[in-house]
């Protein structure tokens, strides 16, 4: 009986990073995180607290930061939860010393990661990537479920 051979192929890169809110989980997330555990031995998720969504995006999460980190810790391509509670991608590097950030390319024209894109590379070696997002996103989700809301509010008042 002949044996196959497995073949085991090293991943580019040792510790991945992507940060998010994650407030309404969806398929675009799923596809990020999937193709940066991909790419990496070790996946490193900063979740956005709910002080630092009030502060981005001027609004309170429809699931509270522990809801969000349980159900991210429950996805197989996630190897580690931390918080995130500001924009400031050095010093993320210099605490969990990542080697590649990966981010949906709704960012890349974005002032802070154009400045940490080039400060992580210049300095630290840690290469970005911008992954392609499909047209869902955690807002649209919400702004749709309100509408959802509002159209039965009428219909059954």
């Amino acid at each position: 009986m002949k044996l196959k051979k497995r073949r085991i192929t090293m991943k580019k890169y040792k510790v991945g990073f992507v940060c998010g809110f994650f407030d309404i989980i969806h398929d675009g997330h799923i596809n990020i995180l999937k193709y940066a555990k991909a790419q990496c031995d070790k996946l490193i998720v900063a979740v956005g607290t709910d002080e630092f969504m009030k502060i981005r995006k001027g609004r309170k999460p429809v699931l509270t930061y522990y809801q969000r980190i349980r159900i991210l810790q429950s996805i197989k391509y996630v190897d580690e939860v931390v918080p995130e509670n500001d924009l400031d991608k050095i010093a993320a590097y210099k605490k969990y010393r990542f080697d590649a950030m990966f981010a949906g390319d709704d960012h890349i024209d974005e002032k802070v990661y154009i400045e940490s894109t080039r400060i992580l590379k210049e300095k630290f070696g840690v290469d970005t990537i911008y992954v392609k997002r499909n047209d869902m996103s955690s807002s649209k989700l919400r702004k749709c479920a309100y509408d959802i809301y509002k159209i039965n509010e009428k219909l059954y008042d």
